[in-house]
């Protein structure tokens, strides 16, 4: 397994978060013993780090392995192999002591702000539960004051803690899962496509919602995403996730302006654009051909190479690793070929074919 790089600005502390060469493989079973005859390779072989008070997005299609990298990393699947380092100390060797205590530390919010609530219970007790289990403030005079801080800080009203999450909106339930997140004042928050299912308008305001109370607290996000334009607007550095491996990480300015990885152009070709006469400035549109390979059995070399038009034989045969380009950069790409794509190309033919005809779709 390859070491992680070290995409860090010019800050001499150690990193809050390193993970090195982290594989999650599931098994695939067959036949009357169920035995295993296989493995989906979820995740493999991802290294990063992550700076104290630093927001990390991670974006890539579904099936990218964005969620399993991120129940890996908190332990609700078993890793395979590589380890996650926080504060020096290996998460992935933690006994359940430890694991404990390192979960105050290390929050989650997830993707579905309903089925992620207990319909049972109030709001008052789904924020208050988190205290209870980790023992804090034996006084129930205390922990309700702590509460009804805490709701008013993610901008819920007193009377809401008296409602059940079905009498609230998406918007209302997502707030009350980070308030239940930040309880315990933990110092990084995992989060799981937490706008995702959410109306646009109701996305903004939690956005910004998120960006207060990570400069209010000195938070530390992981933020996994699909959608470039929320991911842009909440991080400092984006990972480039495909079919299990990190492609291309970097600050994220230069992620949108000078994309290296066929894959990351490909994405942010697809974003939509508000204006026709925008659409038309910006030329042609990448659209790549095919669906993803199968995790199960993924390509030799290269996973991205069976879509990509920049592929070669030496992208079949060696599998690239993330590389910067100079010294100094902290923008990295695992390509073997990381020029800017040309105009007029053809997208998803496999090595060897014809790259004459274009096959880039205008804009509409």
């Amino acid at each position: 397994m390859t070491a992680a790089p070290s995409p860090r600005a010019a800050d001499a502390s150690p990193p809050l978060i390193e993970v090195n060469g982290l594989v999650c493989h599931y098994p695939v079973r067959g036949g009357l013993l169920r035995r295993q005859v296989g493995a989906i390779q979820a995740v493999s072989d991802v290294s990063f780090s992550v700076r104290r008070g630093e927001a990390l997005g991670i974006v890539g299609e579904s099936g990218c392995g964005k969620s399993s990298l991120l129940n890996a990393l908190l332990r609700l699947v078993p890793a395979t192999g590589g380890s996650f380092l926080y504060e020096g100390s290996d998460v992935l060797k933690m006994n359940a002591r430890e694991l404990r205590r390192w979960r105050q530390d290390v929050q989650l919010v997830f993707q579905n702000p309903f089925a992620s609530l207990d319909p049972r219970m109030t709001v008052h007790k789904i924020v208050e539960e988190p205290l209870r289990i980790a023992g804090l403030f034996p006084h129930a005079a205390e922990r309700h004051e702590r509460v009804l801080a805490m709701l008013e800080k993610v901008g819920l009203a007193q009377q809401h803690g008296e409602r059940y999450p079905h009498q609230l909106s998406g918007g209302q339930r997502q707030r009350v899962g980070i308030a239940r997140s930040l309880i315990l004042e933990p110092k990084v928050l995992f989060l799981d496509e937490p706008v995702s299912a959410l109306d646009v308008s109701v996305q903004a305001q939690v956005l910004n919602l998120l960006g207060e109370l990570r400069r209010d607290l000195g938070l530390t996000f992981v933020f996994i995403g699909h959608d470039l334009s929320v991911v842009r607007y909440v991080s400092d550095r984006i990972a480039v996730m495909y079919l299990g491996r990190i492609v291309e990480m970097g600050p994220r300015d230069a992620i949108f302006s000078q994309p290296r990885h066929p894959y990351t152009m490909a994405l942010i070709s697809a974003i939509p654009q508000a204006r026709a006469r925008q659409a038309a400035r910006q030329g042609q549109r990448i659209t790549l051909q095919g669906d993803p390979p199968n995790p199960a059995d993924p390509p030799s070399g290269c996973h991205f190479r069976t879509r990509c038009w920049k592929a070669t034989d030496l992208c079949a045969r060696v599998s690239p690793e993330l590389t910067s380009g100079g010294d100094a950069d902290m923008h990295f790409a695992a390509c073997h070929h990381p020029e800017p794509a040309p105009q007029g190309v053809e997208i998803g033919l496999p090595p060897g074919r014809s790259r004459a005809a274009p096959e880039l779709r205008e804009r509409q």
